[in-house]
Protein backbone atom coordinates (compact mmCIF):
# COMPACT_ATOMS: atom_id res chain seq x y z
CA UNK A 1 0.00 0.00 0.00
CA UNK A 2 0.91 3.16 -0.52
CA UNK A 3 1.83 5.03 2.45
CA UNK A 4 0.42 8.38 1.22
CA UNK A 5 -2.62 7.00 0.36
CA UNK A 6 -2.09 5.15 4.11
CA UNK A 7 -1.75 8.33 5.88
CA UNK A 8 -4.47 10.32 4.02
CA UNK A 9 -6.90 7.85 5.25
CA UNK A 10 -5.81 8.06 8.32
CA UNK A 11 -6.25 11.64 8.19
CA UNK A 12 -9.67 11.07 6.96
CA UNK A 13 -10.75 8.73 10.14
CA UNK A 14 -9.42 11.15 12.08
CA UNK A 15 -11.39 14.27 11.36
CA UNK A 16 -14.50 11.85 10.66
CA UNK A 17 -14.20 11.07 13.99
CA UNK A 18 -13.91 14.88 15.58
CA UNK A 19 -16.65 15.36 13.61
CA UNK A 20 -18.50 12.86 15.27
CA UNK A 21 -17.19 14.37 18.32
CA UNK A 22 -18.67 17.81 17.80
CA UNK A 23 -22.23 16.36 17.14
CA UNK A 24 -22.30 14.40 20.04
CA UNK A 25 -21.21 17.43 22.48
CA UNK A 26 -24.76 18.85 20.31
CA UNK A 27 -26.57 16.36 22.26
CA UNK A 28 -26.55 18.03 25.51
CA UNK A 29 -25.74 21.76 24.58
CA UNK A 30 -27.81 23.37 22.38
CA UNK A 31 -26.32 26.56 20.11
CA UNK A 32 -22.91 27.28 21.21
CA UNK A 33 -21.24 25.83 18.21
CA UNK A 34 -18.27 28.59 18.10
CA UNK A 35 -17.58 27.31 21.65
CA UNK A 36 -17.72 23.18 20.54
CA UNK A 37 -15.63 23.96 17.63
CA UNK A 38 -13.01 25.86 20.10
CA UNK A 39 -12.70 22.92 22.02
CA UNK A 40 -11.79 20.51 19.50
CA UNK A 41 -9.39 22.90 18.45
CA UNK A 42 -7.65 22.94 21.66
CA UNK A 43 -7.48 19.36 21.80
CA UNK A 44 -5.39 19.17 18.43
CA UNK A 45 -3.39 21.67 19.57
CA UNK A 46 -2.80 20.51 22.93
CA UNK A 47 -4.13 23.97 24.31
CA UNK A 48 -5.60 24.82 27.58
CA UNK A 49 -9.45 26.53 27.27
CA UNK A 50 -10.96 29.55 29.35
CA UNK A 51 -14.93 29.67 29.14
CA UNK A 52 -16.71 32.81 30.30
CA UNK A 53 -20.18 33.57 30.33
CA UNK A 54 -22.92 34.40 32.89
CA UNK A 55 -24.02 31.52 35.17
CA UNK A 56 -26.59 29.40 34.02
CA UNK A 57 -25.42 28.99 30.13
CA UNK A 58 -24.34 25.41 30.30
CA UNK A 59 -19.95 26.39 30.75
CA UNK A 60 -19.95 23.11 32.93
CA UNK A 61 -22.47 21.05 30.80
CA UNK A 62 -20.29 21.82 27.63
CA UNK A 63 -17.06 20.68 29.57
CA UNK A 64 -19.06 17.18 30.47
CA UNK A 65 -20.39 16.71 27.37
CA UNK A 66 -17.13 17.06 26.07
CA UNK A 67 -15.61 14.50 28.70
CA UNK A 68 -18.54 11.97 28.00
CA UNK A 69 -18.19 12.18 24.02
CA UNK A 70 -14.05 11.30 24.80
CA UNK A 71 -13.06 7.74 26.26
CA UNK A 72 -10.62 9.94 28.63
CA UNK A 73 -10.73 10.29 31.94
CA UNK A 74 -11.75 13.29 33.93
CA UNK A 75 -12.03 15.23 37.05
CA UNK A 76 -13.45 18.29 38.33
CA UNK A 77 -12.93 20.76 40.94
CA UNK A 78 -15.12 23.71 42.23
CA UNK A 79 -12.86 26.24 42.64
CA UNK A 80 -14.07 28.21 45.65
CA UNK A 81 -12.07 30.57 48.39
CA UNK A 82 -11.16 28.27 50.68
CA UNK A 83 -9.52 25.90 48.28
CA UNK A 84 -5.92 25.25 48.77
CA UNK A 85 -2.73 24.37 45.91
CA UNK A 86 -2.74 21.08 47.69
CA UNK A 87 -6.74 20.49 46.43
CA UNK A 88 -5.59 20.06 42.90
CA UNK A 89 -2.12 19.32 42.63
CA UNK A 90 -2.03 16.90 45.48
CA UNK A 91 0.09 16.30 48.89
CA UNK A 92 2.52 13.70 50.58
CA UNK A 93 0.21 11.98 52.88
CA UNK A 94 1.75 10.64 56.33
CA UNK A 95 1.72 6.77 56.06
CA UNK A 96 1.40 4.95 59.67
CA UNK A 97 2.03 1.88 58.91
CA UNK A 98 4.85 2.45 57.33
CA UNK A 99 6.32 5.53 58.67
CA UNK A 100 6.94 7.00 55.59
CA UNK A 101 5.11 9.74 53.60
CA UNK A 102 3.57 8.70 50.42
CA UNK A 103 2.17 11.08 47.49
CA UNK A 104 -1.69 11.20 46.97
CA UNK A 105 -2.45 12.75 43.42
CA UNK A 106 -4.81 15.26 43.52
CA UNK A 107 -7.30 15.72 40.60
CA UNK A 108 -5.01 17.36 38.32
CA UNK A 109 -3.91 13.83 37.44
CA UNK A 110 -6.51 13.34 34.91
CA UNK A 111 -6.41 14.17 30.89
CA UNK A 112 -9.39 16.55 31.05
CA UNK A 113 -9.67 18.88 33.91
CA UNK A 114 -12.58 20.69 34.62
CA UNK A 115 -11.85 23.73 36.46
CA UNK A 116 -14.89 25.09 37.58
CA UNK A 117 -15.53 29.00 38.19
CA UNK A 118 -11.29 29.32 38.42
CA UNK A 119 -11.73 33.00 39.01
CA UNK A 120 -13.24 32.60 42.54
CA UNK A 121 -10.67 30.85 44.07
CA UNK A 122 -7.55 33.56 45.12
CA UNK A 123 -4.29 33.90 43.44
CA UNK A 124 -2.41 31.24 45.24
CA UNK A 125 -4.50 28.46 44.38
CA UNK A 126 -5.17 29.59 40.45
CA UNK A 127 -1.19 29.44 40.36
CA UNK A 128 -1.31 26.10 41.78
CA UNK A 129 -2.14 25.26 37.70
CA UNK A 130 0.75 26.95 35.86
CA UNK A 131 2.79 24.51 35.86
CA UNK A 132 0.52 21.73 35.68
CA UNK A 133 -0.33 23.94 31.91
CA UNK A 134 2.70 25.12 30.79
CA UNK A 135 5.04 22.01 31.84
CA UNK A 136 2.89 19.13 32.18
CA UNK A 137 3.92 18.17 35.47
CA UNK A 138 3.57 19.17 38.57
CA UNK A 139 6.64 19.73 41.44
CA UNK A 140 5.94 18.65 44.81
CA UNK A 141 8.42 18.83 47.47
CA UNK A 142 10.83 19.06 45.03
CA UNK A 143 9.47 16.21 42.98
CA UNK A 144 8.59 16.39 39.97
CA UNK A 145 5.50 14.48 38.27
CA UNK A 146 4.35 13.88 34.93
CA UNK A 147 1.16 14.44 34.02
CA UNK A 148 -1.09 12.05 31.92
CA UNK A 149 -1.15 12.74 28.00
CA UNK A 150 -3.59 13.87 26.89
CA UNK A 151 -3.88 16.69 29.42
CA UNK A 152 -6.40 19.55 28.89
CA UNK A 153 -7.67 22.05 31.31
CA UNK A 154 -10.77 23.36 30.40
CA UNK A 155 -11.75 26.43 32.93
CA UNK A 156 -14.58 28.38 33.14
CA UNK A 157 -15.22 31.41 34.95
CA UNK A 158 -17.84 34.37 35.48
CA UNK A 159 -17.56 37.73 34.08
CA UNK A 160 -14.70 39.57 36.21
CA UNK A 161 -17.43 42.44 37.22
CA UNK A 162 -19.21 39.72 39.39
CA UNK A 163 -19.11 39.95 42.59
CA UNK A 164 -16.81 37.24 44.97
CA UNK A 165 -14.44 37.09 41.30
CA UNK A 166 -10.72 37.15 41.68
CA UNK A 167 -9.39 38.61 38.21
CA UNK A 168 -6.85 35.79 36.67
CA UNK A 169 -2.97 37.21 36.32
CA UNK A 170 -1.46 37.85 32.89
CA UNK A 171 1.24 34.81 32.76
CA UNK A 172 -1.74 32.47 33.76
CA UNK A 173 -3.78 33.91 30.85
CA UNK A 174 -1.39 33.63 28.15
CA UNK A 175 -1.36 30.12 29.34
CA UNK A 176 -4.40 29.51 27.97
CA UNK A 177 -4.86 28.86 23.72
CA UNK A 178 -8.18 29.85 23.67
CA UNK A 179 -10.50 31.91 25.59
CA UNK A 180 -14.16 31.23 24.44
CA UNK A 181 -16.73 33.60 24.93
CA UNK A 182 -20.40 31.69 25.97
CA UNK A 183 -23.29 33.96 25.05
CA UNK A 184 -26.75 33.85 26.43
CA UNK A 185 -28.52 31.95 23.75
CA UNK A 186 -30.93 33.26 20.87
CA UNK A 187 -34.82 32.88 21.52
CA UNK A 188 -34.75 29.80 19.58
CA UNK A 189 -32.23 27.72 21.00
CA UNK A 190 -33.32 28.52 24.66
CA UNK A 191 -36.94 26.94 23.94
CA UNK A 192 -35.01 24.26 22.36
CA UNK A 193 -33.08 24.40 25.85
CA UNK A 194 -36.85 24.16 27.37
CA UNK A 195 -38.58 21.71 25.07
CA UNK A 196 -35.83 19.11 26.02
CA UNK A 197 -36.32 19.84 29.73
CA UNK A 198 -40.11 19.39 29.59
CA UNK A 199 -38.79 16.18 27.45
CA UNK A 200 -37.03 14.12 29.78
CA UNK A 201 -33.54 15.55 29.87
CA UNK A 202 -31.46 15.53 32.89
CA UNK A 203 -28.39 17.23 32.37
CA UNK A 204 -26.39 15.47 35.25
CA UNK A 205 -27.14 11.92 33.53
CA UNK A 206 -25.67 12.52 29.65
CA UNK A 207 -25.60 8.23 29.19
CA UNK A 208 -29.48 8.78 29.40
CA UNK A 209 -29.55 11.53 26.84
CA UNK A 210 -27.67 9.33 24.06
CA UNK A 211 -23.94 10.62 24.17
CA UNK A 212 -21.78 8.26 24.01
CA UNK A 213 -17.93 7.81 23.41
CA UNK A 214 -17.14 8.54 19.60
CA UNK A 215 -13.24 9.49 19.72
CA UNK A 216 -10.51 7.57 21.25
CA UNK A 217 -7.21 8.59 22.43
CA UNK A 218 -5.86 7.52 19.52
CA UNK A 219 -7.60 9.32 17.02
CA UNK A 220 -6.84 12.26 18.68
CA UNK A 221 -2.80 11.56 18.32
CA UNK A 222 -3.69 10.62 15.16
CA UNK A 223 -5.69 14.23 14.28
CA UNK A 224 -2.45 15.82 15.85
CA UNK A 225 -0.13 14.03 13.36
CA UNK A 226 -2.24 15.34 10.97
CA UNK A 227 -2.44 19.05 11.97
CA UNK A 228 1.04 18.98 12.28
CA UNK A 229 1.52 18.15 8.68
CA UNK A 230 -0.42 20.95 7.37
CA UNK A 231 1.57 23.70 5.46
CA UNK A 232 2.31 26.92 6.18
CA UNK A 233 3.96 29.30 3.38
CA UNK A 234 6.19 32.15 4.65
CA UNK A 235 3.47 34.65 3.72
CA UNK A 236 0.92 33.33 6.26
CA UNK A 237 3.30 33.08 9.00
CA UNK A 238 4.09 36.88 7.96
CA UNK A 239 0.83 37.29 8.62
CA UNK A 240 0.05 36.76 11.82
CA UNK A 241 3.45 37.97 13.00
CA UNK A 242 2.06 41.28 11.55
CA UNK A 243 -1.29 41.29 13.00
CA UNK A 244 0.45 40.56 16.54
CA UNK A 245 2.67 43.19 15.94
CA UNK A 246 -0.04 45.69 15.36
CA UNK A 247 -1.31 44.96 18.74
CA UNK A 248 1.95 46.03 20.65
CA UNK A 249 1.23 49.97 18.41
CA UNK A 250 -2.18 49.85 18.96
CA UNK A 251 -3.10 53.49 20.93
CA UNK A 252 -6.18 51.46 22.82
CA UNK A 253 -3.73 48.30 24.23
CA UNK A 254 -1.63 48.87 27.34
CA UNK A 255 -0.44 45.18 26.48
CA UNK A 256 -0.18 43.85 23.15
CA UNK A 257 0.02 40.16 21.96
CA UNK A 258 3.20 38.07 23.06
CA UNK A 259 5.48 36.08 20.51
CA UNK A 260 3.59 32.95 22.72
CA UNK A 261 0.65 34.34 21.04
CA UNK A 262 1.65 34.61 17.71
CA UNK A 263 2.90 31.09 17.89
CA UNK A 264 -0.95 29.96 19.02
CA UNK A 265 -2.75 32.18 16.70
CA UNK A 266 -0.75 30.24 14.03
CA UNK A 267 -1.22 27.24 15.75
CA UNK A 268 -4.94 27.78 15.73
CA UNK A 269 -5.38 28.44 12.20
CA UNK A 270 -3.71 24.80 11.30
CA UNK A 271 -6.23 22.84 13.21
CA UNK A 272 -9.22 24.53 11.74
CA UNK A 273 -7.53 24.76 8.51
CA UNK A 274 -7.53 20.36 9.01
CA UNK A 275 -10.92 20.52 10.53
CA UNK A 276 -12.20 22.34 7.30
CA UNK A 277 -10.49 19.84 4.98
CA UNK A 278 -7.34 21.32 3.74
CA UNK A 279 -3.72 20.39 4.29
CA UNK A 280 -2.34 24.15 4.39
CA UNK A 281 -3.77 27.33 5.86
CA UNK A 282 -5.28 30.49 4.30
CA UNK A 283 -5.75 34.26 5.87
CA UNK A 284 -9.25 33.14 6.44
CA UNK A 285 -8.18 30.55 8.80
CA UNK A 286 -6.04 32.69 10.69
CA UNK A 287 -9.06 35.34 10.87
CA UNK A 288 -11.38 32.74 12.02
CA UNK A 289 -9.56 31.92 15.29
CA UNK A 290 -7.86 35.71 15.84
CA UNK A 291 -10.30 36.67 18.90
CA UNK A 292 -9.95 33.51 20.58
CA UNK A 293 -6.92 32.60 21.07
CA UNK A 294 -5.91 36.89 21.29
CA UNK A 295 -8.77 38.74 22.97
CA UNK A 296 -7.18 37.46 26.63
CA UNK A 297 -3.52 38.49 25.61
CA UNK A 298 -4.01 42.13 25.47
CA UNK A 299 -4.89 44.66 28.05
CA UNK A 300 -6.97 47.81 27.52
CA UNK A 301 -6.05 51.13 28.62
CA UNK A 302 -8.48 52.58 31.78
CA UNK A 303 -9.70 55.28 29.16
CA UNK A 304 -10.45 53.26 25.99
CA UNK A 305 -12.32 50.04 28.47
CA UNK A 306 -14.37 53.48 29.64
CA UNK A 307 -15.21 54.65 25.92
CA UNK A 308 -16.85 51.08 25.35
CA UNK A 309 -13.58 49.83 23.59
CA UNK A 310 -13.12 46.16 23.70
CA UNK A 311 -10.68 43.42 23.23
CA UNK A 312 -12.38 42.06 20.41
CA UNK A 313 -13.18 45.68 18.55
CA UNK A 314 -9.60 46.47 18.99
CA UNK A 315 -8.53 42.72 17.39
CA UNK A 316 -10.99 42.86 14.80
CA UNK A 317 -9.88 46.61 13.74
CA UNK A 318 -6.46 45.49 13.40
CA UNK A 319 -7.52 42.56 11.26
CA UNK A 320 -9.58 45.09 9.13
CA UNK A 321 -6.31 47.10 8.89
CA UNK A 322 -3.50 44.87 8.60
CA UNK A 323 -2.77 44.09 4.52
CA UNK A 324 -3.59 40.09 3.76
CA UNK A 325 -1.14 38.13 1.50
CA UNK A 326 -2.74 37.16 -1.84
Amino acid sequence: MDPTTDNAGSSDRARSSLEALRTEISKAVVGQDPAVTGLVVALLCRGHVLLEGVPGVAKTLLVRALAASLELDTKRVQFTPDLMPSDVTGSLVYDARSTEFSFQPGPVFTNLLLADEINRTPPKTQSSLLEAMEERQVTVDGTPRLLPDPFLVAATQNPVEYEGTYPLPEAQLDRFLLKLTVPLPAREDEIAVLQRHAEGFNPRDLRAAGVRPVATAADLEAARSAVAKTAVSPEIAAYVVDVCRATRESPSLTLGVSPRGATALLSTARAWAWLTGRDYVIPDDVKALALPTLRHRVQLRPEAEMEGVTADSVITAILNHVPVPR
